[in-house]
């Protein structure tokens, strides 16, 4: 479809919203963040000492777990519909874990501290239920598979979905004029329509994802001692101690330093609907890997992974956004959104915002709120894999060189700077935000105003701004993150807190202990027998989740 009939298609749409109930529709978006941190000591290296009891359980607590490592924090808001309370909530969270690190502070950036030998990284430890176990072997295979430095790098992941209001409107509008997406027929049900266009919003954010990293990639700069074992590609300069930097990186977490795995470029996993995107997950989790199976999964009685194939299970599958729906007890990621569809999205290309102390701020989440309405909103046609292979291209391009200047990117297999992509963009977010803000408002016109001053000014990027202090201003990378750790804990520790909220926190803390505890107590089945039964879907009381 030419770009010309997208905006037509777009305006209308936007046009067809544009009265009151319309407008209420598209503002009752419901988010989630999940942001994650290291864990640090007073000399700002990685900490080494168990979770914090005074968190209370990583396994069963709803705000509070780990990640990878036992030192990798990640704080969980509930879902929420205002920005205010979304980012009150992680903020709060925020502040009550600082209160109970014991002198420990948060890295406040997406590359990790200073990293001595990597056989210090401690693996996440999720009790002795086989839950638990099959957590932490699961990221014993992560170790083995890409190594554990990979695996302390943080970000931040936002949840998204929009209203059943507004999903009525746009099916209704279908059914009566057979307008939307090229892939909804006009008999589809109410469910498959949803599904549907959730994945029509996928395939649009694809093709514009380099955007996030554009604006937002906050890592053109990490330690030296992050490659310091590696054998790696890029030319970097050094500035300072030990700060390495390639000149015009957005992103170096989503590059390949970060989150890649060479051996999922084979897997060719389909977004152009609901069933060839489950078809593809359910045949990776069961497609052998002749490197992975070198390791061996049950060497001399010790587990190393959970399974030898490409994936270990579903959520090792990276990709910068995922379809979700929440999963009943014992269902599988997959499983849940083939029993009822996609409920929301989870975007996962966004680095920790070292200008914020809790990693987002406002005028990011209204950003997000504008890009995913418009990648809802627009037509998605199919992708193929030229289309595929384009999609590749541009988020590398922008990942390595995206504040280089004249920087071109191929749109329908043709040239376009990045900064005219982004012209036309802002132009129809602008008319998503004018309708969202309405007479009473300019947050969305504020937000949206704040990041167009990047699109010709790079320097006005997240990274343009790290680049800043790193390089033109020759401070060392890990001395200002340090001294960014140190400013966030003292606007943290003095948050306030009051004494309903910090027992609310402290009430959970205690009750995901004893919540672990009842679990450990619990019979279990011998270990090898329930990852048999939960590879072969027989699906064990209590089992095992991902992140």
């Amino acid at each position: 479809m030419k770009e010309s009939s997208k905006l037509k298609s777009f305006n209308e749409k936007v046009e067809h919203l544009s009265d009151t109930q319309g407008r209420e529709s598209l503002l009752g978006m419901l988010r989630g963040i999940e942001r994650e941190a290291l864990r640090i000591d007073e000399n700002g290296h990685l900490a080494q000492d168990e979770h914090p009891k005074s968190l209370g359980s990583a396994l069963t607590h709803s705000r509070i777990t780990t990640d990878y490592s036992e030192s990798l924090l990640e704080f969980i808001t509930p879902v929420c519909h205002s920005i205010d309370e979304l980012l009150e909530g992680l903020t709060q969270t925020h502040a009550y874990s600082v209160r109970n690190l014991n002198g420990q502070k948060l890295w406040p950036v997406s590359m990790p501290c200073y990293v001595g030998k990597v056989s210090d990284i401690p693996v996440a430890h999720y009790g002795t239920s086989n839950n638990g176990k099959m957590k932490t072997l699961y990221r014993k295979g992560l170790t083995h598979r890409y190594g554990a430095l990979m695996q302390i790098i943080s970000g931040v992941h936002f949840n998204f979905s929009v209203s059943q209001d507004l999903w009525q409107r746009l099916y209704d509008d279908k059914i009566a004029n057979g307008n939307g997406s090229a892939c909804c027929s006009k008999s589809i049900n109410f469910e498959d329509f949803i599904s549907e266009s959730y994945f029509g919003l996928i395939r649009n954010y694809r093709r514009l994802v380099w955007v996030l990293p554009y604006l937002f990639g906050s890592t053109p700069a990490l330690c030296s001692s992050f490659i310091k074992d590696q054998d790696v590609d890029f030319e970097f300069e050094k500035t300072g101690k030990g700060t390495l930097y390639l000149p015009y990186a957005t992103s170096l977490r989503m590059s390949d330093l970060g989150y890649t795995n060479k051996e999922q470029d084979t897997l060719n996993i389909s977004y152009n609907s609901l069933p060839d995107y489950l078809e593809g997950v359910g045949a990776a989790i069961k497609m052998p890997s002749k490197q992975f199976e070198q390791i061996g999964v049950n060497v001399d009685g010790e587990f190393r992974q959970l399974n030898s194939n490409i994936l270990q299970i579903e959520n090792e599958f990276y990709a910068p956004i995922r379809a979700k729906r929440v999963a009943q007890k014992g269902e599988k990621p997959s499983q849940a959104l083939s029993r009822a569809g996609v409920e929301y999205i989870e975007v996962r290309a966004l680095d920790v915002n070292p200008f914020s102390p809790v990693g987002i701020d406002a005028t990011q989440v209204r950003f997000l709120d504008l890009f995913l309405l418009y990648c809802l909103l627009s037509p998605s046609e199919d992708t193929d894999a030229v289309g595929e292979a384009e999609i590749g291209a541009n988020l590398k391009a922008v990942v390595l060189e995206g504040r280089k200047p004249g920087l071109e990117l191929q749109r329908n297999a043709k040239a376009i700077s990045l900064t005219q992509w982004m012209h036309e963009l802002f132009e129809q977010l602008a008319t998503l935000a004018k309708l969202l803000d309405g007479d009473a408002s300019h947050a969305y016109q504020d937000a949206l105003s704040t990041w167009a001053e990047a699109i010709d000014d790079p320097d006005k990027t997240l990274s343009g701004k790290v680049m800043q202090e790193v390089v033109v201003k020759g401070t060392d990378h890990s001395v200002w993150v340090k001294q960014l750790a140190d400013d966030y804990h003292q606007f943290l520790s003095h948050y306030p807190l009051s004494h309903d909220i910090e027992q609310t926190y402290k009430n959970e803390a205690k009750l995901s202990l004893l919540e672990q505890q009842s679990l450990e107590a619990q019979p279990q089945d011998n270990f090898t027998t329930f990852l048999e039964n939960y590879f072969c879907d027989v699906v064990p009381a209590g089992t095992f989740e991902a992140k």
